[in-house]
C-alpha cells in the first residue's frame, strides 16, 4: 500500500489542489464561500495526507484585516485610471459605506495581463475582499476571482453566483433620447462607451426604444468611444463627417458628453440650439461646465454604498446579492 507523503502547511495542499492558500485556509473551516465540489476536492487531499493545521496557523488564517480593495486599471499616465472624476466619487461613496461599517480602503491598480495579482493580497492577508471596478478584462478578472473562491463584488450587471451593483442602464438610455426627441431634435446620435459592455448595450437598446417609438431610425448614427475625452472627440468628429445634420448627442458618459460639447463648439455649432447633448452619470463636474449638463443621474453616492453594504455583507453571511440603483434625468442647459 503507498504511503503518501504528510503534508506540512496549506501551502503544500494548495499546490496538490492547484487553488489558492486562501481558499485551502477557507475549505478547511468550513467557509460558505468555497463551492462544494473544490472543497470536497481540498478535504480529500488533506484526508489523505494526514494533514492537521495547526492551531496557531488555523488563527492567524482567520484574522481579518477589516480592509476592502477597490480594483482599478494600471495606467501609464494620469490622464485616466483613478483620476476620472467617476473613480474619485464613487470610491469617496464607497471608502465613507466602508468606514461607517469598521472597515478601510486599499487601492489596488491591476494590470490586466497579470494573473497573480489577487492571490498575492489575499495570501498576504492585507485584504479581505475585492470591489471590482475595472472594464477592459472585467470578464476574466471575474473569472480569476471565482476560481480563487474570492469574496468580491463587481460594479455593473453581474452573474448568479457573485455580488453586483448597477444602475438602470436601460431606463437610462431611455430617458436620454426621450430628453432630446422632447427638444425636437430629428436626428440623434449614440455615442457609447466601450462596444460590447453590458452597460452599454443596455444604454443602446433604451435609446432605441424611444427613438422607434418616435419614428426615428436608431441605427443611423452610432458610434462607440473608451469613455475617454480623446476617444469622444474622434468619435463624434467621425459622426458628423457621416451626417452633418445630426442636432442631438447622447453621449455615454459625462466626459464624453463634455468633449463632445468643446468639439461642437470648436467647430463652430451652438449648443443646445444647433446640437444638444445629454450625458451620464451626473458627476459634479456637469453643473461646473458652460453649458451646463443635462444628464442621466445613476446615484453615484447610493452606488459606492451599496458596493461597500454588500460585499461585508458577503463577507459576514455568504448570501450573494444584486443591486440595482435608480437612474433620472437631470436638465440643464445643454439640451
Amino acid at each position: 500500500m503507498e504511503v503518501l507523503k504528510k503534508l506540512k502547511s496549506i501551502e503544500d495542499i494548495a499546490v496538490l489542489a492547484g487553488v489558492s492558500k486562501s481558499t485551502v485556509s477557507r475549505a478547511l473551516n468550513n467557509s460558505p464561500l468555497v463551492n462544494e465540489e473544490t472543497r470536497a476536492r481540498i478535504m480529500s487531499i488533506a484526508h489523505d495526507h494526514d494533514f492537521k493545521p495547526s492551531f496557531t496557523a488555523r488563527n492567524l488564517s482567520l484574522k481579518k484585516s477589516r480592509t476592502i480593495a477597490y480594483v482599478n486599471h494600471a495606467y501609464c499616465n494620469v490622464e485616466c485610471g483613478i483620476s476620472d472624476h467617476f473613480s474619485l466619487e464613487i470610491m469617496g461613496s464607497i471608502a465613507m459605506g466602508l468606514h461607517e461599517l469598521g472597515y478601510g480602503l486599499l487601492i489596488v491598480h491591476v494590470n490586466p495581463a497579470d494573473r497573480a495579482w489577487a492571490s498575492n493580497y489575499l495570501d498576504s492577508g492585507r485584504v479581505d475582499g475585492f470591489i471590482l471596478m475595472t472594464s477592459e478584462k472585467k470578464r476574466d478578472h471575474i473569472e480569476l476571482l471565482r476560481n480563487l473562491g474570492a469574496p468580491f463584488i463587481a460594479w455593473g450587471h453581474g452573474g448568479s453566483d457573485f455580488c453586483s451593483v448597477c444602475g438602470d442602464d436601460r431606463k437610462g438610455g431611455r430617458l436620454a433620447a426621450e430628453r432630446l426627441i422632447a427638444t425636437g431634435r430629428r436626428r440623434i446620435a449614440f455615442l457609447g462607451g466601450i462596444k460590447g459592455e453590458t452597460e452599454v448595450k443596455l444604454r443602446y437598446e433604451g435609446y432605441c426604444e424611444a427613438l422607434v417609438a418616435a419614428g426615428m431610425d436608431p441605427k443611423a448614427s452610432v458610434a462607440y468611444a473608451d469613455y475617454s475625452e480623446e476617444g469622444a472627440e474622434r468619435e463624434i468628429a467621425r459622426l458628423f463627417e457621416r451626417d452633418k445634420d445630426i442636432d442631438g448627442v447622447f453621449a455615454n458618459s459625462d466626459y464624453m458628453a463634455i468633449a463632445a460639447i468643446r468639439w461642437l463648439r470648436a467647430s463652430g455649432r451652438r449648443v443646445p440650439e444647433d446640437t444638444a447633448v445629454v450625458g451620464y452619470d451626473d458627476l459634479a463636474v456637469a453643473s461646473y461646465v458652460t453649458p451646463r449638463l443635462t444628464t442621466v443621474s445613476q446615484s453615484v453616492p447610493l452606488a459606492g454604498r451599496l458596493l461597500a453594504k454588500d460585499l461585508v455583507s458577503y463577507l459576514e453571511n455568504g448570501v450573494v446579492t444584486h443591486s440595482e440603483v435608480p437612474v433620472e434625468l437631470v436638465v440643464r442647459e445643454s439640451a
